[in-house]
């Protein structure tokens, strides 16, 4: 690991129920040609052993171009398996728990909807907070209602760790989300969907980024 890794300019989350044809391995090798920073296995309804298979199948990936690798739920595939870390939501093993079970250098995730939420989680040893939703989403069902780029702003002026923005976000919002100052985007249907994966996530990264360098200009820094 270099200084300054991992970064989260683009954190694609893989699906395989949105794209049964493609497997998580298909969705991590498109999302990292296309230049993902993060990528996340996601997969709510598969047993541990499947997960473990595909953590090991995209691993050498990930490690390949630089990339970190994320097992979303499971922190006990993420140990077993050598993924570089696990995210948690509010419905998973509680933070403090994870961080217990999750020893540096491993990294934890995890996913916050309010500014109370989000301090909490950087209390708890998050490296870094999926925030979201942040604009309307239909991917995750139980997903609260939409926070805003405004709200977004807020949180990642209030904590101390990177915070990736979440939920409903495609080409024609995401500079939007980069003027927040968000340290990057989490994506799943953007990419999963798409009839090109991997320039679907080129294009996606290099929009938030656009966005990120406007507003720095427009602030002077």
């Amino acid at each position: 690991m270099t200084s300054g890794w991992p970064r989260y300019d683009l954190y694609v989350l893989t699906d395989v129920t949105l794209a049964p044809s493609r497997s998580h391995a298909d969705i991590v090798r498109a999302a990292l040609a296309g230049g993902a920073d993060a990528v996340q296995i996601r997969d709510k309804g598969s047993t541990a052993g499947n997960l473990g298979l595909a953590v090991s199948e995209c691993q050498p990936m990930a490690r390949k171009f630089g990339a970190a690798l994320f097992v979303n739920d499971r922190v006990d595939v993420a140990m077993l398996f050598g993924a570089d870390g696990a995210h948690v939501g509010p419905e998973d093993l509680p933070a403090r728990a994870a961080r217990r079970l999750l020893k540096p250098p491993a990294l934890l995730g995890v996913s916050a909807g309010t500014l109370e939420e989000a301090k909490r989680a950087v209390k708890d040893g998050a490296d870094y907070i999926g925030v979201g939703p942040v604009f309307a989403t239909s991917t995750k069902a139980d997903a609260g209602p939409p926070l805003g780029t405004e709200a977004l702003a807020e949180i990642v002026r209030a904590v101390s760790v990177p915070v990736v923005a979440i939920g409903g976000i495609s080409y024609e919002n995401v500079a939007a989300v980069g003027a927040t100052g968000a340290a990057g985007i989490a994506v799943v249907s953007a990419v999963v969907t798409a009839p090109d994966m991997a320039a679907a996530a080129r294009a996606l990264k290099q929009r938030f980024l656009e966005g990120r360098r406007s507003a720095a200009g427009r602030s002077g820094t």
